[in-house]
């Protein structure tokens, strides 16, 4: 009998459509005109030539602009509640396209009551997953406070007006390590769980996983007891065999994302030197890891003498303390559950975004998790992600 009531389900990966004004209200005024803002008339856009790409705002639409640039992807993929074959080639173009719950905290509560979820973890929209959109900045004191605004929007409006409803989350100004480090310590102040990075920085002009250019902010992280959560994309790469392969190709196999960061990770010194460290693999599914975990454990036993892996200690030992995965809807990863752990697996919803299953989902999750034993269902849906997080009930 799984999902029994006094399960509260826990999603770790969902996502926030920000409002028009969250910057606005909280930046210098003398930055309103440079700062991230909402432009709806036309003629506002074409006086700024707002072009992206090859890709112009047509009328009526509603699109981010920040300093002089056009991020047309107002709600990227915030499709929840829509039939499917109602989905459209464009993203949503305007508010009044998406559902309140995606910019409305009191109307995302409602929406959670009405699916059994007791609680989110969500990522940016316009800054990007793991806020990288910031790394573009002309004026980097500028971004900085965005940095710090998005911040302190999620507690503002989201997690301190609803205690035990949502994960504070935290972006960082990548850019400079000891300015992340300076930003961690300012929200760890504050009760943050968690912090959203890139999945490989290397693509983005950032040090990688070997470089040790982290280790001031791992260090920090790991005083604090706070995961980094990975998600999957943020690194900017997906892989495309063809030019001309069907979008679909991309979808199917954004995972492989996840199965990288996992083998990069593994065999980098982060966790030999940072053994307290916690990992989120997120939106990366699992069914990948038990063959991931088995692959990578042959390639150290047989390999780790001549390929500057760390000899003594066994990846998969790694994987046991230092990380974590995640699933929407991922049965071959519940039937090898048990080779992963049934400790190292947490749930998501993904409102609201294509993939996930709301207002269905703990339906589904119950319908997934049907012969999987009441303690382990209570481990996956909600007590790994309270322990991963230090979110008590």
């Amino acid at each position: 009998m799984p999902l029994q009531p006094h399960m509260q389900m826990i999603s770790v990966d969902d996502h926030v459509v920000e409002h028009p004004t969250v910057w606005t209200d909280r930046l210098p005024a003398k930055y309103h005109d440079v700062s991230p803002r909402v432009i709806t008339a036309e003629e506002e856009l074409r006086a700024r030539h707002a072009i992206f790409g090859e890709v112009v705002v047509g009328p009526g639409e509603q699109t981010w602009m920040y300093e002089d640039r056009l991020y047309p992807q107002l709600a990227l993929n915030a499709v929840a509640g829509k039939d499917p074959k109602e989905w459209q080639d464009r993203e949503p173009t305007r508010y009044d396209d998406i559902i309140p719950g995606c910019y409305d905290p009191a109307q995302r509560i409602r929406d959670m009551d009405l699916d059994g979820i007791q609680a989110m973890l969500m990522f940016p929209t316009f800054p990007r997953f793991a806020g990288t959109a910031f790394l573009q900045s002309n004026d980097k004191d500028l971004a900085l406070l965005s940095v710090q605004a998005w911040n302190d929007y999620i507690f503002e409006e989201w997690a301190d007006p609803y205690p035990g409803r949502f994960i504070p989350m935290s972006i960082l100004p990548l850019w400079d390590v000891e300015l992340c480090v300076a930003e961690v310590e300012r929200m760890a102040a504050r009760g943050v769980k968690a912090v959203s990075f890139p999945e490989n920085p290397s693509p983005l002009g950032l040090p990688s996983w070997s470089s040790r250019g982290w280790n001031p902010l791992l260090e920090v992280l790991q005083a604090h007891d706070l995961p980094l959560c990975l998600h999957f994309g943020t690194s900017g790469q997906t892989l495309r065999p063809s030019p001309d392969c069907n979008d679909l190709v991309i979808t199917a196999t954004m995972g492989l994302n996840s199965m990288i960061t996992f083998a990069d990770l593994l065999f980098s010194p982060v966790f030999h030197e940072f053994p307290r460290l916690k990992f989120v693999l997120s939106e990366g599914g699992i069914g990948w890891l038990p063959y991931m975990l088995e692959r990578a454990e042959t390639a150290w036993q047989r390999h780790r003498w001549h390929a500057g892996a760390n000899p003594e200690v066994n990846p998969r030992e790694l994987w046991q303390r230092n990380m974590f995965g995640c699933f929407i809807s991922d049965r071959a990863g519940i039937r090898q559950r048990h080779d992963i752990g049934v400790d190292k697996i947490m749930w998501e919803c993904d409102y609201p975004h294509s993939d996930s299953d709301w207002p269905h989902a703990r339906k589904v999750a119950e319908e997934a998790l049907a012969d999987v034993p009441d303690d382990e269902v209570h481990q996956i849906v909600e007590l790994n992600a309270r322990r991963v997080f230090n979110f008590p009930a």
